[in-house]
């Protein structure tokens, strides 16, 4: 695999900037993965805080989490460890799952894959992320690594790859290294890598091809 290196390097002040000035995007792609139906111009309402009609209510629901999830990772400031995405998930799965901002307690299955996780045990998840820390490799590399492991364990009853997006993108904000976005035209191809990666626990294809596609930064 090519060397995944840094595409950016920006001040916190200026991810941030970036990060705040894309939210509506972000969210609206996000919210895709939980098959939300608003258009962009409905999730902008929804997240100006303004009423809407013709919009069920759970969709309103996970475009406000995200929102709020988005709004805690701009004002956090602290180190990116299972707590923090505990925190973040207790945000986007709020009234959505089972439980939310706990780690999850039994078996789950993943649409369209025969791959099935384990139970997520908290010292093997907590020793994971840092071992993750400690790789020879870029902070956007790490991130990624990061993200997809995330996903693939489903360290949550539910909101895992929302989970897991918001994080990357809280530790790429931290880092100064852009702002990840898989937006809606890119949903097949990143759906279809997805699923080959949760089979083969081979990362390398797809996060070469996140790499190519959906970081985004500013050019000084």
């Amino acid at each position: 695999m090519p060397q995944i290196l840094d595409k950016f390097n920006l001040t916190l002040e200026q991810n941030r900037f970036l990060a705040r000035k894309n939210i509506v995007e972000v969210i609206h792609s996000i919210s895709r993965l939980e098959k939300v139906n608003t258009t962009f111009p409905q999730t902008k309402t929804i997240i100006d805080g303004m009423g809407i009609s013709g919009v069920s209510t759970h969709d309103i629901q996970v475009v406000l989490n995200l929102k709020n999830a988005w709004q805690f990772i701009l004002s956090a400031e602290s180190e990116f460890d299972l707590t923090f995405a505990c925190k973040v998930n207790s945000y986007v799965a709020y009234n959505e799952s089972l439980a939310w901002g706990e780690l999850r307690t039994g078996n789950v299955g993943i649409s369209g894959v025969s791959y099935v996780p384990d139970i997520p045990v908290q010292i093997d998840v907590e020793k994971t992320f840092n071992d993750f820390k400690t790789l020879p490799i870029s902070n956007t590399h790490r991130i990624l690594k990061t993200m997809y492991y995330m996903m693939r364990s489903q360290l949550f009853w539910d909101g895992n790859k929302r989970t897991a997006l918001i994080c990357a993108n809280y530790q790429l904000i931290m880092a100064g290294c852009g702002v990840l976005n898989i937006n809606e035209s890119q949903l097949e191809i990143w759906n279809a890598l997805l699923s080959e990666f949760y089979e083969t626990n081979n990362d390398e294809k797809i996060i070469l091809w996140t790499y190519e596609h959906c970081l985004y930064g500013i050019t000084i």
